[in-house]
């Protein structure tokens, strides 16, 4: 109505032929219709992240409270201990102490404000949550392909309780069947000739050793967070017993810790994409 009132004053005591108004009617034409269809939308497909993160949300539900926990090294472990620190930053947890398993890890905790302590203090560890290489049907793993094995077999050995959280590219039929790293920790002493000893140990296994090298195209060993070097283990088929090939391993002079870790996990959180398994013993 504002703009009619406008075009009538526009026009007031000019001298023009009697005003015709015109309305022009609105287009009240039903628009034609186009044809649609509803088209089912698949579920969003999860990244590996995604699935990590899943299995460590499920993991941290286990955490009270008061307790001295374990914190893992690694990708899935790195989203435990995010979890951690936002429960504590919001009250949801308090009065816990973390054992980190590696200098990578301490200094995250350190960067989330979760109080941390070690293992001479706190001989006794309520909970740890550790990532894993290789899950078989036993609860037997493989790990330490990000170099922690050491420290993380220590602090798990000596917690009341070991969660596991992986997905599920991590499960195996059987130990290094994978045909990925299964590491060795060995001084750098003399690394050479162990590795050829190692190698020799399972070669109807067809078992390749390689010396870790820091990546990136360069020739320098990696080195761990205790100073010595890592021996990788290839194997074209699975170990068919891993508490034998593990006394074997342990046998031999130079060799620090080997990443079987065998019968320790109470559980097993593998996150797919079908939703969360929990496997116990």
């Amino acid at each position: 109505m504002a703009s009619l009132s406008l075009n009538l004053s526009s026009l007031h005591h000019t001298s023009i032929n009697p005003l015709i108004l015109r309305c022009t009617p609105l287009n009240l034409r039903t628009p034609s219709l186009k044809p649609f269809s509803i088209r089912s939308q698949a579920a969003p497909v999860l990244s590996q992240d995604d699935l990590k993160k899943l299995a460590a949300d499920k993991a941290v539900e286990s955490v009270k409270s008061g307790m001295i926990l374990g914190l893992g090294t690694g990708s899935t472990a790195a989203f435990v201990v995010d979890k951690i620190g936002q429960l504590l930053s919001t009250g949801q947890l308090s009065n816990i102490v973390g054992i980190p398993t590696s200098k990578r890890t301490q200094e995250q905790a350190a960067s989330l404000n979760i109080p941390l302590s070690t293992l001479d203090l706190h001989p006794r560890i309520d909970l740890a949550i550790d990532g894993a290489d290789e899950v078989d049907p036993n609860l037997d793993l493989v790990k330490g392909r990000g170099g922690a094995l050491l420290r993380e077999k220590i602090v798990e050995a000596a917690s009341s309780s070991f969660i596991v959280v992986a997905d599920e590219s991590k499960l195996v039929s059987g130990l290094g069947g994978s045909g990925l790293a299964m590491p060795v920790e060995v001084v750098q002493f003399c690394w050479k000739y162990n590795l050829i000893r190692l190698q020799g140990l399972f070669k109807e296994l067809g078992c390749e050793a390689k010396l870790r090298l820091v990546g990136d195209g360069s020739e320098k060993p990696y080195v761990t967070d205790n100073g010595n070097y890592i021996v990788d283990l290839y194997f074209k088929n699975p170990i068919k017993d891993g508490f034998g090939a593990g006394k074997e391993i342990s046998a031999l002079e130079g060799v620090v810790e080997h990443g079987l870790f065998l019968g320790m996990a109470t559980s097993v959180i593998i996150a797919g994409k079908t939703g969360i398994e929990v496997m116990t013993k």
